[in-house]
């Protein structure tokens, strides 16, 4: 006759269940609240005024948001349910049950917060001796908005609508004159069959005007090129040197029929992705190259990467009392300009930006041969052409790829975060910001625990 264990569901306990007892010991929610507990949170609680009913400590609800992201359980909703079916939710909660809603309006409030908040971790970090700013790899991923790319609307294609819609307010209204009063069909009503066109076409409009204020950036830009072409071409005949190529065009202004803007988040893009196109955000990341961690990250509608450097330089250079200066910058030839160059000499860091498509797997006799001379010359654009052909610069250009790369995969693939729940770049930048930090909670708790 067999023998099994008894599986009684209902058995009571002596004395009353402990959920610390109920958690193993080396757990990733433990080092998480051992963490949040070091951070300076007056920012959080001063907004708290004290009145009507108490509120959950923002302690608490800082914890569950972090271990949400990096378990993948980013959902208000999913969140509260696990604070009952998941033994970790419950101990981050005290076992406590705050709902989806508080859960919603805490991120929602203090994602500007996060920033001051993600340095503090970057700190703890330095202290357990887990990290030290050195060579920085930098690199962007575009992730989908909360919105539909089917839900954007073209510049063109919202004239065409205009048109159409105007056509059947006339139509709408012809119709009305002919119609009797005593004699209008119940099943059609014209009043507010007219109101709703109306409506309609103040929408459209408004998203017009929206693309007219958005594209002003792109032509300042645009002229800007178009002088600077002009000026160097001026030079040039100046001291007697034919320009080359074709003399440049004026640059034309205002919306033009292919600008788009999104319904549901106007401040998304479409934007060129791996599986085609989608609607969402370009997120850049700064990761440090020895211990992986991300250290500064940004976000833009641009999908160009080429005007993401000098911001990511002054987001480092705010980081330097507490960290000290990043030695050298990594970056793929998305990011490569000779304004870029320039920057990161001008902050004192060696740019290593590739000036083309890589060439893999050398020849053992090209990879063997040693340095050429250095060259004796302060142009950034140069000295830097040189390191990254020397066997030192080639050697620590290839960790790019081993660095950067594999976080965004780890964000996408094990956190499983390939959408933003917020909406607008303010609000899509801060929860940006939470799941880096919520990444480094992870990486740093691999750290310390492998």
């Amino acid at each position: 006759m067999s023998h099994f264990k008894p599986c009684d569901r209902h058995q009571l306990y002596l004395l009353p269940p402990s959920i610390d007892e109920w958690l193993p010991e080396n757990h990733l929610s433990r080092f998480i609240i051992e963490v949040i507990e070091q951070l300076v949170l007056t920012r959080l609680t001063s907004h708290y005024s004290g009145k009507g009913s108490e509120a959950y400590h923002p302690s608490m609800m800082l914890a569950l948001l972090v271990y949400g992201y990096a378990t993948g359980t980013f959902s208000s909703r999913k969140i509260e349910r696990a604070t009952h079916d998941s033994v970790a939710f419950r101990f981050l909660a005290a076992n406590q049950h705050p709902d989806h809603d508080t859960i919603a309006n805490f991120r929602k409030t203090f994602l500007l917060e996060l920033q001051e908040l993600f340095v503090q971790v970057l700190s703890i970090a330095q202290e357990m001796k887990l990290f030290k700013l050195g060579n920085i790899s930098l690199d962007g991923i575009k992730i989908k908005a909360n919105a539909s790319k089917h839900k954007a609307l073209s510049h063109g294609h919202i004239e065409k609508l205009e048109a159409q819609l105007r056509e059947e307010v006339q139509f709408l209204l012809n119709k009305a004159e002919q119609t009797d009063e005593q004699e209008s069909e119940h099943d059609f009503d014209l009043p507010a069959e007219i109101v709703r066109r109306e409506q309609r076409l103040e929408a459209l409009a408004a998203a017009k005007a929206k693309i007219a204020e958005r594209v002003q950036a792109r032509d300042q830009q645009a002229q800007k090129d178009y002088e600077e072409k002009i000026a160097r071409r001026e030079a040039q005949q100046k001291a007697g040197k034919k320009p080359r190529g074709r003399e440049p065009k004026v640059p034309e202004t205002g919306p033009c029929a292919q600008d788009q803007i999104n319904l549901t988040d106007e401040q998304s893009r479409i934007m060129p992705s791996g599986d085609g196109f989608i609607q969402g955000y370009n997120s850049q990341a700064a990761v440090d190259i020895e211990s992986m961690l991300i250290i500064a990250t940004g976000l833009t509608t641009e999908t160009n990467d080429k005007q993401r450097v000098e911001p990511m330089l002054e987001a480092l250079s705010k980081l330097e009392n507490q960290f000290g200066k990043a030695d050298t910058l990594l970056a793929d030839n998305g990011y490569f300009s000779q304004n870029n160059v320039k920057a990161c000499a001008e902050h004192g860091i060696t740019p290593l930006i590739a000036l083309g498509r890589d060439t893999h797997h050398l020849p053992i006799a090209q990879r063997l041969q040693p340095d050429a001379p250095k060259p004796q010359t302060d142009d950034p654009l140069v000295m830097m052409t040189y390191q990254l052909k020397t066997q030192s610069g080639r050697e620590l250009y290839g960790r790019r790829k081993c660095t950067v790369e594999p976080v965004f995969g780890i964000i996408k693939q094990v956190l499983g975060f390939r959408q933003f729940l917020m909406r607008g770049i303010r609000a899509v930048a801060g929860e940006w910001k939470l799941v880096a930090m919520a990444y480094n909670f992870k990486r740093m708790y691999a750290m310390a625990t492998g």
